[in-house]
């Protein structure tokens, strides 16, 4: 049995009268029984270590690669060593840009180690986006991969520094277009430009006296101390650094741990990028906090790899988007894995469809999934459902408030609105971000006077507590006069026999000022027509609900994380349309 480092129960109990609103308005608390810890990254790690031991901590499948809680602290204390020997120190900005591997995880502890600031580099960025990054928060040195699927990362980077190929590794840097940028170094064997060091010589540089001040350095850091940066994929405007704390990530990622009753003798399957809150945090954080092992399929997400793992590691649990389960779910071979051992895990990143989510239930055997929902400057989670939750509550809502936060939903003059009626959801609590990285306004707009994060997401709270996503404050479309939201339709749709995946946005008209389109991703074998879909709506809901214009694509534009890009589609059919958006007062 394993050891739950958790003593209080708080998401057992359903009827919990903590958890639920009060005097019929929709605002919640989360409950206090298990107390915040005010620990650092290290810290945590070093627990892990006294928890695991010689037990694995982390299984790169693809890599053959298998570390302890030993190794793990053993090799990313090297890489903290190394990163002292070339000069970084507490509150320094270090990059990485790579997809899921093992160096990863090194960086990760070996940064937090001695209170380094790591800036996630999302995989899919291109020159212009790595630029702006590593400038925002003047990066002084950055790890990088050799390449991710068609991505060049080297090739990128040449383009930017060219000076790389003429300076040797042992130099300090001194790039025109990144002044601030002092080492890059290189994952992977192979050929390298000679500006570039090599991974494993990262830990060759440093000497014993650079060993021997990592004890000092990390029991000398405050849990207050900014600890990562990670860039947020809006759709408008130069990406924003959400700048998260060793306090905001450790304490989100316990209680999501003891959400999912997650014990040492777990194995977590990660298939979602470590860049990403979701990977790096509720994945291998949450391992970190009771001792669980952490299992990683792959670089990046590949149905058929992450069923194999699930059943070679004889994972307990999964974490992924919608999307990455529909992926596994549908794969052709996909009854021939034993997945019996499975048990629990996270899906969020995005709406979950509840036809998805009972299947997950169903086939996946994992009884005990668990919804959540958050954004990447909450650190991320404010809602989870518990593991014993009643079903239809774990399908239909994203559960409860998390312990130690609050939230509210607001209509558009800031006033809480009535239980059950949507408005903006606003979180409040350790888990809000310290802001966003040498951006003050755009902090500003976003968190107000009073600590509220405004997360633009639009939100019901009903009488017991528990949280449904309607959809976004900038998705909300008004048809002739009517709010319509789209997630509504969303999981209407999905309860087609012949549909797999959808998404439905608004664009310009004429006469209504808004449309309802639906895009549909139709299950492998299956053929259907306008016609049909919108018969099925007949009737069945509201007449101007029914989407009049629909497309059936092979898949939709996505992010890095499996986020659906609504943004593309909408421009796409404006363009197929031949329509604009209305001048307005």
């Amino acid at each position: 049995m394993s050891r739950n480092p958790f003593a209080s129960q708080w998401l057992r109990s359903a009827t919990d009268d903590r958890q639920r609103p009060r005097g019929g308005m929709s605002y919640v608390s989360g409950v206090t029984d298990e107390p915040l810890r005010f620990i650092t990254v290290p810290q945590l790690l070093d627990e892990a270590v006294q928890i695991g031991g010689a037990r694995d901590a982390a299984i790169f499948v693809a890599d053959g690669q298998r570390l302890s809680w030993h190794d793990l602290r053993r090799r990313s204390d090297e890489v903290a060593a190394g990163l002292l020997a070339l000069g970084i120190k507490r509150g320094d900005r270090v990059g990485i840009w790579a997809p899921n591997c093992v160096e990863w995880l090194l960086v990760q502890f070996g940064t937090a180690r001695i209170g380094a600031i790591l800036v996630n580099i999302n995989p899919a960025y291109r020159t212009s986006e790595l630029e702006y990054a590593l400038n925002k928060v003047e990066c002084r040195v950055l790890v990088m991969a050799r390449s991710l699927k068609t991505s060049d990362y080297v090739a990128m980077v040449r383009s930017l520094a060219p000076e790389l190929d003429r300076v040797p590794s042992t130099e300090r840097l001194r790039l025109e277009r990144f002044p601030r940028l002092r080492h890059v170094v290189l994952i992977g064997d192979g050929p390298r430009p000679k500006g570039m060091m090599p991974f494993a010589e990262l830990a060759r540089v440093a000497g014993p006296a650079h060993a021997s001040r990592l004890q000092a350095l990390s029991a000398a850091l405050d849990p207050d101390d900014p600890i990562n940066i990670q860039f947020t994929s809006g759709t408008t405007g130069a990406p924003k650094g959400a700048t998260l704390s060793h306090f905001n990530i450790v304490n989100n990622a316990r209680f999501c741990a003891m959400a999912m009753r997650l014990g040492e003798r777990d194995r977590l399957c990660i298939p979602v990028p470590l860049y990403h809150c979701f990977g790096m945090v509720l994945g291998v954080l949450s391992c970190a906090a009771v001792g669980a092992a952490m299992v990683f399929p792959g670089a990046a997400f590949d149905a058929e790899d992450t069923l194999r793992a699930l059943q070679s590691q004889r994972c307990t649990a999964l974490h992924g988007v919608p999307t990455m389960f529909i992926a596994m779910l549908d794969h052709p071979a996909f009854s021939r894995f034993d997945l019996t051992a499975m048990r629990t895990g996270i899906m969020a990143g995005a709406p979950c469809p509840i036809e998805t989510m009972r299947r997950v239930i169903d086939q996946m055997h994992m009884r005990e999934v668990t919804i959540a929902y958050g954004m990447t400057e909450t650190s991320p989670i404010s809602f989870q459902s518990g593991v014993d939750d009643p079903l239809e509550r774990r399908v239909s809502t994203v559960g409860r408030i998390q312990p130690h936060a609050e939230v509210k939903i607001v209509d558009e003059a800031g006033r809480i609105v009535p239980v059950g009626a949507s408005g903006e959801l606003f979180t409040r609590g350790y888990l809000v971000m310290r802001g966003y990285w040498a951006d003050p306004e755009r902090t500003r707009e976003s968190i107000d006077e009073a600590g509220w994060m405004h997360t633009g997401d639009l939100a019901t709270i009903d009488a017991e507590g528990y949280c449904n996503i309607v959809g976004r404050v900038k998705d909300m479309l008004i048809r002739g006069g009517e709010n319509v939201y789209p997630r509504e339709i969303e999981e209407f749709l999905y309860t087609h026999p012949k549909v797999q995946e959808v998404q439905v946005f608004g664009v310009p008209d004429p006469r209504f000022g808004e449309e309802i389109c639906a895009w549909i991703v139709l299950k492998p074998g299956q053929s259907a027509t306008a016609d049909e879909v919108r018969s099925f709506c007949q009737g069945r809901i509201a007449h101007f609900k029914v989407p009049r214009h629909l497309r059936f694509v092979p898949e939709f534009p996505l992010t890095a994380t499996g986020k659906a890009q609504k943004f593309v589609m909408r421009d796409q059919m404006m363009r197929e349309l031949g329509v604009q958006h209305a001048r307005t007062a």
